[in-house]
């Protein structure tokens, strides 16, 4: 499931159309609630602050070098005190770590 806000970005025939023929649900926020999709807007708020608003994108290439660093930052380096003080990346990996038979934790989770 697919949860949004109702943004013209993604209320598109084309977008509405991919998600149906994947068979995926889309579900959106009722208007002016963003409450009710916080961790998406507390993860847009995020990357907004700390990376959009302070950086001038000279080109394409550069804008898609520094989302990158800012996302490799947020996924393997920064610490998520929603998940213990770790990085998403450590959180994921302890999910598929192989239990005491050999099974994993998780099994309908794939890095």
């Amino acid at each position: 499931m697919i949860v949004s806000d109702n943004g013209t970005e993604l209320t598109s025939l084309a977008i509405l159309r991919w998600a149906q023929d994947r068979q995926i649900e889309w579900h959106y926020i009722a208007p002016g609630k963003p409450q009710q999709n916080g961790y998406v807007e507390s993860f847009n708020g995020r990357l907004r602050d700390e990376c959009l608003n302070e950086t001038l994108f000279a080109s394409l290439g550069h804008a898609r070098s520094v989302l990158r660093a800012w996302r490799d930052d947020y996924n393997l380096v920064r610490p998520h005190s929603g998940i213990g003080g770790m990085t998403p990346a450590d959180a994921a990996r302890r999910l598929v770590q192989p239990g005491p038979e050999g099974h994993h934790d998780n099994p309908g989770l794939y890095l």
